[in-house]
């Protein structure tokens, strides 16, 4: 028996043990990784390039890549690491770390998300006030309370995590630091101890969930009425993308952490983690991307003016 003073680091749970699938599983998360990272960083660089897309749409979008990246860098990196080494072992500082940052970067991110629907609700419902409500002061405003909601979450929900007494060993279920699988080394109900911040998560989820589908009921029913079959297209296509990474988000999340214990298992749990932590930083820039013809549009523009500048670069340095 231990307790979490004399706990100096705890023990990340392993794909595999075989020797070649944990080689395989770190070149697979690598390639999600670097996917992950160009995809995102594409989607930044273009809307920092772009003129045309300096719109309350695509900053927010650009916050949305920004926590992308932020988000599978803190989950991958340390696993692609014990993979490699052969290790599954992180420090109590460095677990602390990466829950935070963890926690910090996916509330940020629900929290834009709703940010991102109201951003939509207003261009389709009110098109005439977008200006006035999603100004580029208020758009600040929005994203950086975004933020500053996760960091405070965050931090209230780390310490009161690693606050709890720890006597069940220190091996964690689980490939990252997560907040279920770290509880389930109290030596005390940590029901009764977090039943605060279960009532805030609660309701700040279902909240901003119900604000998601209200936002959307409303664009649908404005969208449907509509006229012309190019003008619902093109509001359809601004929509479905977020709705699509909405839905992803909230469903694989909700059902890792709110999953009744009866059904959970370590291979449930390692799946539904990756749904929710890893394929939407990877997969988020290929929805936007696909179905967003002004952001195609520019990223077509950056691409040849990039290729363009390396031909001619190369074209004069073998002349000269």
């Amino acid at each position: 028996m231990s307790n979490s003073s004399s706990i100096t680091q705890f023990l990340l749970l392993p794909f595999t043990d075989t020797r070649e699938l944990q080689l395989l599983h770190f070149w697979l998360f690598l390639g999600i990784y670097l996917a992950a990272l160009l995809g995102n960083g594409l989607i930044i660089t273009t809307i920092a390039w772009d003129q045309h897309l300096h719109t309350p749409m695509y900053f927010f979008l650009l916050n949305l890549a920004l926590l992308d990246m932020g988000t599978i860098s803190t989950i991958l990196l340390k696993s692609m690491a014990n993979s490699l080494w052969d290790s599954g072992a992180i420090s109590f500082l460095g677990c602390a770390a990466q829950l935070f940052l963890f926690l910090f970067l996916i509330t940020a991110e629900y929290c834009l998300l709703t940010v991102m629907s109201y951003d939509r609700y207003v261009a389709i419902c009110k098109p005439l006030h977008y200006g006035t409500l999603l100004g580029s002061r208020a758009c600040v405003h929005m994203a950086a309370a975004a933020w500053a909601t996760g960091f405070l979450y965050s931090l209230l929900h780390t310490a009161n995590t690693f606050s709890l007494p720890l006597c069940k060993g220190n091996a964690l279920g689980q490939f990252f630091c997560e907040v279920p699988h770290i509880l389930k080394l109290s030596c005390l109900d940590t029901y009764h101890r977090g039943v605060f911040l279960i009532v805030i998560t609660v309701y700040l989820g279902i909240g901003w969930f119900i604000f998601i589908l209200f936002s959307y009921v409303q664009i649908l029913r404005a969208v449907l009425r509509i006229p012309s079959e190019q003008g619902r297209h093109k509001a359809f296509s601004t929509c479905l993308p977020h709705l699509v990474v909405v839905s992803l988000f909230v469903s694989t999340g909700s059902f890792a952490n709110l999953k009744p214990p009866s059904i959970s298992s370590p291979s449930l749990d390692l799946v539904m983690s990756i749904l929710y932590s890893v394929v939407p930083p990877a997969v988020n820039p290929l929805i936007y991307s696909m179905r967003n013809r002004e952001l195609k549009d520019a990223l077509g523009k950056l691409m040849a003016g990039f290729f363009s500048k390396a031909l001619n670069f190369s074209s004069s340095a073998y002349h000269s």
